[in-house]
């Protein structure tokens, strides 16, 4: 098999390549045979219609209880459960038939046992350095006393809202918008590229929001606001669960990642501007500050393939 330039280097591929100068190692969507003149159109299409499909599931029932009714959430639970089913159909028919010689779909979907530990350890972890500040935060105003209670957990897995938030919510959507979609967009995108177009499937479905929220009577100004900074908040998270799905290979990964971050809620600084010791707010300024730093230094060596067994996304000469 001949060696492309790097410039044309490609996706899908198990072996190593070597130049005369130097041997690099290449992941199974990574491929040194890639074929420059594969069409994006398909796997684009079919990640639209992985959204609409979703989106629509959520719908179908034309419920007329609010999203928090038990029986609305119970036929929700229902719906992503049948789209979950049907995602990787999408998958399986829209990648290329050469790819399955080298992994099994399984595997494409992140659900495999090498490095499967860590994929649950370290980017939780990464993820909790990132929230430093609010921990910090929970931990000044007692919760953590709270976590250690047991009745806490007992009411919090009697509550279907505790299970669609904690559970449901991110399994059925890193499934999708994830295990599903990203194999799709590697197989004509660079990883940064893919991570970087597959979140915006992710925060366009979470627009359905608008329809909810004019229903309750909010304000047009109001609901097209707290819209636009959801579609843009989910859209980053979304970039970096993507990254983290693409660096562990691992569907675990950015499933805690995502159950802790609905936990935590977006970081509210106005919980620390609240506190009345200027010195107390400076400290819990800093640690917001020192969490997103030191989140940015680990972010690329807690995510090293090479902790995770992982050849199917990344290659070690990328990032």
């Amino acid at each position: 098999m001949a060696t492309l330039p790097p410039s044309t280097a490609a996706i899908f591929s198990l072996t190593y390549s070597a130049n005369t100068t130097n041997q690099r190692q290449y992941g199974i969507m990574e491929s040194t045979d890639r074929n420059t003149d594969f069409s994006c159109v398909s796997p684009i299409l079919s990640c639209f219609a992985l959204s609409i499909v979703y989106v629509a599931s959520l719908y179908v029932w034309n419920s007329p209880e609010n999203r928090e009714h038990p029986s609305t959430i119970k036929k929700r639970f229902f719906s992503v459960f049948i789209v979950n089913l049907i995602s990787p159909v999408f998958l399986y028919f829209g990648l290329d038939e050469k790819i399955f010689q080298k992994a099994t779909v399984w595997e494409l979907l992140g659900l495999r046992w090498p490095g499967f530990i860590q994929a649950i350890i370290l980017p939780l972890l990464l993820t909790m350095i990132l929230f430093l500040g609010p921990l910090s935060v929970q931990g000044l105003n007692g919760l953590w006393k709270l976590y250690t209670e047991p009745m806490y957990w007992l009411g919090s897995l009697g509550s279907l809202a505790w299970w669609r938030n904690q559970v449901v919510a991110p399994l059925s959507e890193e499934w999708t918008f994830r295990a599903c979609m990203l194999p799709l967009l590697l197989q004509c995108f660079t990883p940064t590229t893919a991570i970087f177009i597959c979140p915006l499937f992710f925060g366009v479905a979470h627009l359905h929001h608008v329809v909810e929220r004019t229903k309750t009577g909010m304000e047009l100004k109001h609901v097209l606001f707290i819209s636009c900074f959801q579609f843009a908040y989910t859209t980053l998270f979304g970039a970096y669960a993507a990254f983290l799905f693409a660096k562990t290979g691992h569907f675990v990964a950015p499933f805690t990642a995502h159950s802790f971050c609905n936990h935590m809620g977006f970081p509210d600084l106005s919980e620390v501007v609240a506190y009345k010791n200027p010195l107390k707010r400076a400290g819990l300024f800093s640690l917001f500050v020192i969490g997103l730093v030191t989140w940015c230094c680990l972010l690329t060596p807690m995510t090293n393939p090479v902790w995770f067994s992982n050849n199917l996304f990344w290659h070690k000469h990328f990032l």
